[in-house]
């Protein structure tokens, strides 16, 4: 991105301005750097922008405040800057209501446009909750879903455990990979007992805030980071929670941005279960492991950006021998699985690689077959 564009952005990220006001004050305008050139008379007279945040835009520290954040993106090439109308900026987030205008990334900016699974939870969750979690982050992980989280306490941290464990028992090695959205500036880490946590994060995966450096974790945050969580995602799954929880936002963010909504059920006698109840009662799909999801979200991945890299992973596919026993004769998922001996998630992951790639194609009652290509 040319400096002068990042400039002109972070301006308006430092202004706090929104995405719709972002469109508002180009249609007015022309661009947003255009504007910057117009009187203030004008910027009143459109009534875009509070007084507040007219300050904000024009304030005398502006200058100093977007030199620290590009001094911040320069120091290291795992550290970017993306704007709303970046080629780098996922898609699916882009697609919500209310997009961040800016996100801060450390770590690999490719897998923030990867198929990604939400999975929030209680920050107290139980020894179940964790195990439950990081069982289904591992799994999810392996078959090629990258896992999105809050770096928080309980169910967050067991999320990004279980995924970075896929690596680290070499469960399909290279596949596992885990996001961290957080409320605070990326130069902190919270809760600081997460920092170890954090670095491992970076390292193979991605750490995402739209809040500027030195951002403390204020409480108000924390809802707001919730819908870059789900917007990211293709389906959200929650593991333990409360009836007052955040983990419900997320959920309905969630379910106001068209994403799948998984809840684990747990004892009628834990309070930690009543909010995943109450989010099965309200139609959320109620899941017992990992093929349950994968099953539900086929027709989501397809509508991913998965296709970028389709080719690519269809070439691991092939390598792997289904593509083998997939013929011009439509054959069953049962038949796959006796023929080819793999694990019935493992297979329902690489069917999708291969037909988002045009190598195989869906037909009726459950089957596939080879495309002539």
């Amino acid at each position: 991105m040319q400096p002068q564009k990042l400039k002109t952005w972070l301006q308006f990220h430092f202004a706090r301005v929104s995405a719709v006001q972002v469109e508002k004050i180009i249609n007015t305008f022309g661009s947003l750097e255009q504007s910057l050139l117009r009187p203030l008379q004008d910027w009143q007279k459109s009534k875009i922008l509070t007084e507040k945040k007219l300050s904000y835009l024009f304030a005398e520290d502006i200058e100093e405040k977007t030199i620290e954040a590009i001094n911040w993106q320069n120091q290291q090439e795992q550290q970017n800057i993306i704007v709303l109308d970046d080629d780098s900026y996922p898609k699916l987030l882009a697609e919500i209501s209310n997009p961040p205008i800016l996100l801060y990334v450390l770590g690999n900016l490719a897998i923030l446009s990867d198929p990604q699974l939400g999975i929030v939870g209680s920050r107290n969750a139980s020894k179940y909750g964790v195990s439950v979690t990081q069982d289904f982050a591992q799994h999810l992980a392996s078959v090629g879903l990258t896992i999105t989280s809050g770096l928080a306490s309980g169910i967050d941290k067991a999320a990004h455990v279980g995924a970075l464990n896929t690596e680290k028992n070499q469960v399909s090695p290279g596949r596992g990979t885990t996001i961290a959205v957080v409320a605070t500036g990326l130069d902190r880490v919270y809760p600081a007992a997460n920092r170890n946590l954090a670095h491992q994060i970076a390292q193979t995966g991605a750490i995402v805030s739209e809040y500027p450096l030195g951002t403390k974790p204020l409480a108000r945050y924390f809802p707001e980071r919730n819908r870059i969580i789900s917007g990211l995602s293709v389906g959200v799954l929650v593991v333990e929670a409360a009836l007052k929880s955040g983990s419900l936002i997320t959920a309905r963010l969630a379910m106001e941005q068209g994403r799948e909504v998984f809840a684990v059920p747990n004892s009628i006698n834990s309070a930690q279960s009543k909010g995943c109840h109450q989010l099965i009662r309200q139609g959320a799909k109620l899941v017992e492991s990992g093929e349950d999801i994968l099953e539900d979200l086929g027709a989501m991945l397809q509508l991913s950006f998965f296709t970028e890299n389709s080719q690519s992973l269809a070439k691991k596919t092939d390598n792997s021998g289904l593509l083998e026993w997939i013929e011009y004769e439509p054959i069953s998922l049962d038949e796959l699985v006796v023929l080819s001996k793999m694990a019935v998630s493992d297979i329902q992951a690489q069917l999708i690689i291969l037909e988002m790639a045009d190598k195989i194609e869906a037909m009726s009652a459950g089957r596939w077959r080879r495309l002539k290509i």
